[in-house]
């Protein structure tokens, strides 16, 4: 390791991501003076592309945001458009959103799980060398992942950028006999899958590190929050989703072209797997709540390196979600309510397997968006993510500088940041000073 007393840690770029973006530890003598996730990717001006178009357009619009979670973006977009048009769906069609939003959080965690974040615990450069010694392991992911798109290609007409979805519901609402033949061929294979990987994860050896930043999820009044529910936090703060605009603020800093986010008066804060977990734990199915502790969580779990077993809980979870909406359903009818346009704002917000995902449309009385604000989980959790590795950093500068960046790539995988969606990163230059 290098003896000097300055050192700046950089990686030039991330690889494999929706996104660009790079990372910057500046360490002077003993102490971290500086520590940036540095997103340079120009803007994507999605807003912008918003205004002028119509209100029924969002959702195949904002879809494209994310190749990983563009349900969330649609679903997200359909209930603010709604809100804005005073329009509430039927049961059955919000069900069928559940469900649907269920295959993107199966097909999202199986790839951070076995794809991403799993490599570095197990000491592999990336997943094709993790797989001549764990074969049966990423096949396992790889089931799952399968079984996620299985949903998303059913009830969404396709894995990637879901065409079925229109705002009031869906064009076409899949069969019964559809669904149970997922559900049988599929679905409950997967769901011993899930229970597995909680099991596996559970025994990756896990740095000593805990997070005790203030924790914001959606709470539903009786299930785990996907596709609907309010804002609230660790410490008890609670707000309407029409309000989210007062209480979570952005601001541009000058080393990222995504926006920061903090609480009102309050200051950063972590959105996601931990801050579910912690705020809704108790309305996990029985099945999940038994994998939660097989797998050694408590109520709360405030180490971000075991993120991945909270996400393999909600594995299990949305599997068996999943087969319980498939149990129950009844093909709405019709698969979509009417929509008319109206002047107004609206709002909607929903857990993208990252975090909580928050939109705001303003219409004219024709239906034509004025204007359109879109707050992701990256953007809220990007300053905590700075916060922990800064603290994680701090506490192993004894570390030469090869050792310290592997472990600062894996602590930023831990959120599993979007930019649009964290993996691995390229080749890292160390500049010492």
């Amino acid at each position: 390791m290098s003896h000097r007393n300055d050192r700046a840690l950089r990686v030039g770029a991330l690889a494999r991501v929706e996104g660009e973006g790079a990372m910057h530890i500046r360490i002077d003598g003993t102490t971290v003076t500086d520590v940036r996730l540095q997103i340079y990717e120009p803007p994507r001006f999605f807003e912008a592309f918003l205004r002028g178009r119509g209100h029924v357009e969002p959702p195949d619009i904002t879809a494209r945001i994310c190749g990983i979670c563009p349900v969330a973006y649609q679903m997200s977009a359909c209930l603010a458009i709604e809100d804005a048009c005073g329009v509430q769906v039927s049961e059955p069609i919000a069900e069928l959103r559940r469900l649907l939003y269920c295959g993107e959080w199966v097909a999202s965690h199986a790839l951070h799980v076995y794809l991403l974040h799993a490599p570095d615990f197990l000491g592999y450069p990336g997943v094709v060398e993790m797989a001549r010694d764990h074969r049966g392991a990423v096949e396992r992911g790889l089931a799952l992942k399968k079984a996620g798109n299985a949903i998303l290609e059913l009830v969404g007409g396709r894995a990637i950028h879901p065409i079925n979805v229109r705002v009031g519901g869906f064009y076409h609402a899949p069969s019964a006999a559809e669904l149970r033949t997922l559900a049988r061929d599929t679905l409950r294979p997967a769901l011993d899958h899930a229970l597995a990987t909680a099991e596996w994860v559970a025994g990756f050896p896990f740095p000593d590190f805990t997070t005790d930043h203030e924790l914001l999820a959606l709470v539903d009044a009786d299930r785990y929050p996907i596709d609907r529910g309010e804002p609230r936090t660790s410490t008890g703060r609670s707000f309407p989703v029409r309000d989210f605009e007062r209480h979570i603020v952005e601001a541009q800093v000058p080393h990222s072209t995504a926006l920061h986010a903090q609480l009102a008066n309050a200051g950063m804060y972590l959105t996601g797997p931990l801050a579910r977990y912690a705020l809704n734990h108790a309305a996990l199915s029985p099945l999940a709540r038994e994998a939660a502790s097989a797998a050694g969580l408590g109520e709360r779990c405030g180490n971000p390196f075991r993120s991945i077993v909270v996400r393999a809980v909600e594995l299990v979870y949305a599997l068996d979600e999943a087969l319980r909406l498939i149990e129950a359903y009844r093909p709405p009818e019709p698969s979509y309510a009417e929509v008319p346009a109206q002047a107004g704002n609206g709002y909607g917000a929903t857990e993208a397997p990252r975090g909580a995902l928050f939109h705001r449309y303003t219409l004219d009385s024709d239906g034509t968006i004025r204007s359109a604000r879109i707050v992701p989980p990256t953007s809220q959790n990007q300053p905590s993510i700075e916060d922990d590795l800064r603290r994680f950093v701090q506490d192993r500068l004894d570390l030469d500088d090869e050792g310290l960046t592997a472990q600062c790539e894996q602590a930023i995988r831990n959120y599993d940041p979007c930019i649009s969606c964290a993996t691995h990163f390229l080749d890292v230059t160390v500049e010492r000073t």
